[in-house]
């Protein structure tokens, strides 16, 4: 009996003792904090507390490339393969942070640092209950311990942490603390910040969060390897979910939306990073290597919606082959999408090779500036009639792609069908010395085999340009022979003066590509385009521009392995008109032609225009006469006109030497004066600028002069 009586006295007892201990345990948690807070006097002028900010103001983000609005297309890792992406409050949606300031610390933008409230309530909860039941941590301690070395749970690391979390609200707003914490805050395996979250388990930037969403982006840092969702989506629901029922409770979340967002899925796995524009990204990183971002011009829907057209293309085409595409805006020079291979992590495809600066045969890319070199000098016109026959040209002999011949076709058909022998017959007459010449006052970079000179097999691919370079031509042809300069930096525009062609021969050669047939299953697009397949069928090419665009496609193999099959009309033309449709449906019409355009029919032609007959320059049969040489002005001469009272600039007599009679005159692809015997004629300018003056003898034979008129 008497054992009963003390063993019921000595439980209450044992209890009293326990409370005792933590009541005495808890009033030393306290007092040490209140201690550590009464040191700040010290501490604001101590060396580890100017540290902790020198470090928040120095940390190490990832860089990004963005396009031109500002949307995320490629993020860069930190050295230590971290995803750490800034963010700040203007890149999060409010309700977020909203939410987060409401569960981790609501009085954070009234105290300085450290919440007394909360470490009170902290250290009482432990004083009765014996254990931790609530944090007393700030957003602001978070960002300290953050900052500072990782893993240390200890008495003293929490003083430090309130130590320095009150010399970070002494040198920071409240904004730039969010900021802080926005973008250092742990989620998981490498991931930190909200953006590197909401990217890797949403698929989109945190701009706008589901409430869901924001609930788990709350709970997460808290315990971010426990609660990984690709690791234990339990635990990550079960964290997210108390979140939500203790926000309905204080009045922060409705509590009708709160069994939706209950119901929402747990995402079980990461998301890739975006990884837009690889082979861009990794030639800025590398030419600016210290740049702590970049910006371009590309618009990255228009960047995805390609990427995913060269995948699926090359897909369907085979195991190896790649696709490159590049689209800019002519009128500016902006680079708007390019894609340098059909995946950058194919190895089988040699997908990190960029396909777009690789140096490549263009096939029969340049026949429409042949054409319109011919256009410009004179010596034909769309309705010319020209032959497509087989012709020795001094050994070289060309044939066409499928190694039949048209007989006598009209110039317009010849570049519509890309007939080889007609192409060739106007080189040799307008000379390739000169298309090389014009390819690079176009801004292109024409490479030469070693030690060789340029010859006719240029005008059908026998010389190396890359697709970046091809995609500038055709943008000048776009813009009426005026060089672009294409560029990556958004709000840039810059114009190089001149002109490469002839804007009325620039106009006529787009005229011909915009009746180009199209490709078998597809409509005609409303834009000009031409094909090319290089020898060997190791490169397919189509080209087009519109009003406003210009779009290059290239298939192959990076390697330079043949592929049968291939060709530009079959292959890579219904991926140029489906990059077009990616555009959107409505297409910018082609301009209206020049004044002084001569459009006729064949029959109303000047005569010499009639047929093209190159005589001597490709029989090889004597001469009566030495060929036409203008005198004067002379090529590249600068003539000076005065005007006359009406304000119009007073006419220019031109002079020959050579050729045969009666002489046909051009200035700039028009007529001046019908056939004459004389060797002078009387050009009437119809304006200030470059000017290029032609004259065709009887036996076909041709001279050119270029000057600018002052």
């Amino acid at each position: 009996m008497k054992d009963r009586q003390n063993q019921e006295i000595s439980a209450p007892e044992g209890t009293r003792r326990r409370d005792i201990a933590r009541s005495v345990a808890g009033a030393a948690f306290a007092v040490a904090l209140v201690g550590a807070i009464a040191g700040v006097g010290g501490f604001l002028t101590s060396r580890d507390g100017a540290a902790v900010v020198e470090r928040a103001r120095a940390i190490d983000v990832s860089r990004e490339l963005i396009d031109r609005d500002g949307t995320l297309l490629n993020p860069f890792a930190i050295e230590d393969g971290r995803w750490r992406l800034k963010a700040d409050l203007a890149s999060v949606d409010p309700r977020f942070v909203q939410m987060l300031v409401a569960y981790e610390d609501k009085r954070f933008r009234d105290h300085a640092g450290v919440d007394p409230l909360a470490l009170g309530r902290a250290a009482w909860q432990l004083a009765t209950n014996g254990r931790i039941v609530s944090g007393g941590s700030t957003l602001t301690m978070q960002v300290a311990r953050l900052l500072g070395p990782r893993g240390e749970r200890s008495l003293g690391a929490k003083l430090r942490q309130m130590r320095d979390a009150i010399r970070l609200d002494l040198a920071f707003s409240k904004d730039e603390l969010l900021t802080l914490y926005l973008t250092l805050a742990p989620y998981g395996g490498n991931l930190e910040g909200a953006r590197a979250a909401s990217l890797a388990y949403f698929g989109h930037e945190p701009r706008k969060l589901s409430l869901a969403e924001a609930a788990l982006l709350v709970a997460l840092p808290q315990s971010p390897e426990a609660r990984r969702p690709d690791r234990d989506p339990q635990a990550a629901r079960a964290a997210r979910d108390r979140v939500l029922d203790r926000l309905v409770t204080a009045g922060v979340i409705q509590a009708d939306e709160l069994q939706p967002a209950l119901a929402v899925r747990i995402p079980a796995a990461r998301q890739d990073m975006p990884n837009l524009a690889p082979h861009l990204a990794r030639l800025v990183s590398t030419q600016t290597p210290d740049a702590p971002g970049w910006q371009v011009s590309l618009d990255a829907r228009l960047q995805a919606d390609l990427e995913a057209l060269a995948r699926d293309s090359a897909t369907a085409l085979g195991p190896v082959q790649s696709v490159a595409i590049l689209v800019a805006d002519h009128r500016t020079g902006e680079v708007l999408a390019e894609v340098g291979s059909a995946d950058f992590f194919d190895e089988r495809r040699a997908g990190q090779v960029d396909m777009v600066r690789a140096i490549r045969s263009p096939g029969s890319t340049l026949k429409p500036l042949i054409y319109g070199l011919a256009f410009e000098a004179g010596l034909a016109h769309p309705e010319t009639l020209i032959d497509d026959r087989p012709t020795n040209f001094g050994g070289y002999r060309p044939r066409n792609f499928d190694f039949g011949y048209q007989g006598t076709v009209s110039v317009r058909e010849a570049l519509e069908m890309s007939l080889n022998v007609p192409a060739v017959r106007l080189l040799e007459a307008v000379g390739p010395t000169r298309l090389v010449a014009r390819l690079k006052r176009a801004g292109a970079d024409p490479v030469l085999p070693r030690g060789d000179k340029p010859g006719l097999p240029i005008g059908l691919g026998g010389v190396g340009l890359s697709l970046d370079q091809l995609v500038t031509l055709f943008a000048g042809l776009a813009e009426g022979g005026a060089p672009v300069a294409l560029h990556r930096t958004p709000e840039t525009n810059v114009r190089p003066s001149g002109e490469f062609l002839d804007a009325r021969a620039a106009w006529q050669v787009g005229d011909i590509l915009e009746g180009t047939p199209p490709p078998a299953g597809h409509a005609s697009g409303g834009f000009a385009y031409k094909t090319g397949t290089s020898y060997g069928y190791r490169d397919a090419w189509s080209v087009g521009y519109d009003g406003r665009h210009v779009i290059g496609v290239w298939v192959g193999r990076p390697n330079g392995a043949p592929i049968a099959g291939l060709s530009g009309r079959i292959t890579a033309a219904p991926i140029l008109f489906d990059a077009f449709e990616r555009l959107g449906p409505k297409r910018t019409p082609l301009p209206s032609p020049p004044k002084g355009t001569l459009i006729s029919r064949a029959a109303d032609l000047p005569p010499a225009l009639r047929r093209f007959a190159p005589g001597e320059t490709l029989t090889g049969g004597a001469a009566s006469e030495p060929p036409p040489s203008i005198v004067f002005p002379p090529n590249g001469a600068r003539v000076a006109l005065e005007e006359d009272s009406e304000g119009h600039l007073r006419p220019l007599v031109v002079k020959l030497d050579g050729g045969r009679p009666p002489f046909q005159w051009f200035a700039n692809g028009a007529p001046i004066d019908g056939a004459d015997r004389r060797r002078n004629a009387t050009w009437q300018p119809d304006g200030r600028g470059f000017s290029t003056v032609s004259v065709i003898d009887a036996d076909g034979r041709s001279a050119t002069v270029t000057v600018f008129v002052e």
